[in-house]
């Protein structure tokens, strides 16, 4: 039932059907709080930011990319929301994301990527909720399999993983 009704509100959206405030609304998270996001963003659920559960993450238009990584053997097969669908999601003005894992590492990515490439938020991996263990809750997987020339240093650092929050800049 909870994917039925992921499917009939997410739809609107992905169509552009919905209007403005109703697709601009953030929830707040029912579950455990896996993404927080501050900054330069219209859209607020908890305080002064936007919070996310995975089932918020999950509502989200999203993609499934088939590719190998430098950080994986073989070609595996990644989910999660659409990095422009998550910017809209959080109504993002600013220029630049200022992302950091839960061991700190933290990394400015362009929004202009999220923008011009199929990014994704990736929260499975091969069918399965990726644990901290196995880089989740959340990798920036940037499209590999559409654009071999993203496969660089340049992307690598951009493509943290075991994200936690992400501060719009």
């Amino acid at each position: 039932m909870s994917r039925l009704f992921d499917l009939v509100v997410a739809l609107p959206i992905v169509l552009g059907l919905a209007t403005p405030a109703a697709a601009a609304s953030l929830p707040a998270p029912r579950g455990t709080p896996i993404l927080t996001v501050t900054g330069k963003i219209a859209e607020k659920n908890v305080g002064e930011a936007a919070v996310f559960d995975l089932a918020m993450l999950q509502a989200l238009p999203g993609r499934v990319t088939e590719t190998e990584t430098p950080w994986t053997k073989g070609k595996v097969r990644f989910a999660g929301p659409l990095g422009a669908a998550f910017l809209d999601a959080v109504g993002a003005s600013g220029t630049t994301l200022h992302v950091v894992a839960l061991n700190d590492y933290a990394v400015d990515v362009p929004v202009e990527d999220f923008r011009k490439w199929p990014v994704i938020l990736a929260i499975s991996k091969d069918g399965q909720p990726m644990p901290v263990r196995d880089k989740g809750p959340i990798f920036v997987i940037y499209p590999f399999d559409l654009d071999p020339s993203l496969y660089d240093e340049r992307i690598f650092s951009r493509s943290a993983w075991q994200v936690k929050a992400i501060e719009v800049r």
